[in-house]
């Protein structure tokens, strides 16, 4: 194996932006106004200080949040919200990366038709300086209240398609310029394993964005369980964690104020789990730190004490996951379910923790709370969208 050449220590940015909540595709390009707004004056105040490489948007950032606010269906939501990867949304940032010379790294719900008709996923994307996407990846864990489409959603589709290796479910960027690069996104970082995976690819430089109260709260760091998480996976797995917080959503044109659903706190953390920066503020603001991947491959093939990947003793967990938890290809035939449908999935999953021991009853065992759901169909879509429209 070749010894790669040293790579420049660079500046990477996290942004939160303002979100208008869309209902039609075309509405994104108000978002974009803002991120490119952002953009500009962050690279052109930091810049000074270091090349920026490497600038990183927040989940939502593009489109906000209305599939899953209105519980809309899953197939009307990838007919009417949703982009293509490439696209004009890319094409967009694509030119920006090349104007700043950086890799642009983003979310959006995205199509993607040569793998499954009618659905959409979570997407995780990187542009490059060239301005051309080299990298996508979906998530593959979600919150209880998302509607995408997940490569376990659709298993034996994705495995034809892609294999079974960790690669085809954590694919890594690997770079000569800004390190090798995996993303994950939300919820992906509430498993320790995604982090992992991606460590054992290669990684050096993950992106997770972004997270809701009330995991973003609390902590005397501020920044919550969410905040904990990143630390940990940087401390566990000896990278650096690029997490920009979504910024303010205007879910629907008639609110005069936005909701502020993830309550700030973008961060970066370095390789030792040390906050590197730190923002409580969202309302079109930025992070950003120095990465220095020279060091961090320094630390991991010198250190022999916190390095902890050198001495994972694989074998004594390898029986721990022979027992499925979630049921592999719901959406196969059926499209993903609405909020009601799918409450009821993840119940079934702790009655089978309880079945199997994992899970202890509680002496005082209520109900768990109940979504009611709003189930839009495409006449009631119609009159959320003119609420855009007029």
């Amino acid at each position: 194996m070749t010894t790669p050449g040293p790579i420049a220590p660079y500046i990477a940015l996290g942004l939160s932006t303002v979100v208008h909540g869309v209902s039609r595709r075309a509405h994104i390009r108000r978002n974009l106004d803002i991120i490119e707004d952002c953009l500009r004056g962050a690279i052109e105040t930091i810049n000074i200080n270091m090349p920026v490489k490497v600038v990183t948007l927040a989940e939502g950032a593009l489109t906000g949040f209305t599939d899953e606010v209105f519980d809309l269906p899953h197939s009307l939501s990838a007919r009417e919200l949703f982009i293509d990867i490439p696209g004009e949304e890319t094409e967009r940032l694509g030119k920006l990366a090349r104007e700043y010379d950086t890799y642009v790294i983003g979310q959006c719900k995205a199509r993607w038709p040569e793998v499954m008709k009618d659905r959409f996923f979570n997407m995780l994307f990187i542009i490059d300086p060239r301005g051309e996407v080299v990298h996508k990846a979906p998530k593959n864990h979600l919150w209880c209240r998302e509607h995408s489409c997940t490569p376990h959603d659709i298993y034996d589709r994705w495995t034809e398609l892609f294999g079974d290796g960790i690669d085809a479910f954590y694919p890594v960027l690997k770079t000569e310029d800004i390190g090798n690069i995996g993303t994950i996104c939300c919820s992906d970082g509430e498993y320790p394993e995604a982090v992992r995976a991606l460590a054992f690819g290669g990684a050096e430089v993950v992106y997770r964005p972004s997270e809701a109260m009330p995991m973003t709260g609390s902590g005397s760091h501020g920044g919550g369980s969410w905040m904990i998480q990143n630390r940990a996976h940087a401390e566990f797995n000896s990278v650096y964690m690029l997490c920009p917080n979504v910024g303010p959503v205007y879910v629907t044109p008639r609110m005069e104020h936005p909701f502020n659903v993830s309550g700030g706190n973008s961060h970066i953390v370095d390789y030792r789990g040390e906050i590197m920066s730190h923002s409580v503020s969202n309302d079109n603001s930025v992070v950003s730190a120095v990465i220095d991947i020279e060091a961090l491959r320094q630390f991991r093939v010198m250190n022999l004490n916190s390095n902890w990947t050198k001495d994972l003793r694989t074998e004594l967990f390898k029986k721990m996951y022979e027992q499925p938890v979630h049921p592999k290809n719901l959406a196969m035939v059926d499209e993903p379910q609405q909020h009601k449908e799918v409450d009821d999935i993840y119940r079934g999953n702790i009655q089978r923790l309880i079945d199997r021991g994992t899970y202890t009853k509680p002496f005082h065992r209520f109900e768990g709370a109940r979504y009611q759901s709003k189930s839009t169909d495409d006449e009631g879509f119609r009159a959320l969208q003119a609420l855009w429209d007029n």
